[in-house]
């Protein structure tokens, strides 16, 4: 029997933010985002073979009983990467998005699991990867037994 992660996608990626109208302005203004729904507390876009919502950790706290505490500044929790067609592509998109004042953390650079990579993150210190694989592709593949 396969399990839960090979039997269910993931649909969507939620971040928690301390403000969500701040944060909706950086996914729409910055990275081109276009907003689908809008709630008290919450927000969510359509993105291209996912959902990115925004949640208000005060919000969620409040309706769910989760912690409303927040990491300090600069501690980041999880990683939304988005692999891209090409390490050229990588670079303009990481020209591009800088140009629109999206603040990077790593500029470009090539890194020892063979791909091109540059780091950012949102008002709220959720970190994003941009990456390409370089020639030869990845490393580490993990032969899977026959289903």
């Amino acid at each position: 029997m396969a399990g839960f992660a090979q039997t269910h996608r993931i649909t969507d990626v939620c971040m928690l933010v301390a403000d969500v109208e701040r944060a909706i302005a950086f996914y729409a203004d910055k990275l081109g985002f276009v907003l689908r729904r809008r709630a008290e507390g919450f927000a969510d876009f359509k993105g291209a073979g996912i959902t990115l919502a925004l949640w208000e950790i005060g919000h969620m706290a409040e309706h769910t009983g989760v912690s409303p505490k927040l990491a300090p500044p600069g501690v980041h929790k999880a990683c939304v990467a988005v692999e891209l067609p090409s390490p050229a592509e990588v670079d303009r998109l990481h020209a591009e998005l800088a140009a629109k004042g999206v603040a990077f953390v790593r500029p470009p650079g090539d890194y020892v699991w063979n791909a091109r990579c540059c780091y950012f993150a949102d008002p709220d210190d959720n970190l994003w990867e941009l990456y390409a694989w370089l020639e030869g592709g990845p490393v580490g593949d993990v032969d899977q037994p026959e289903a």
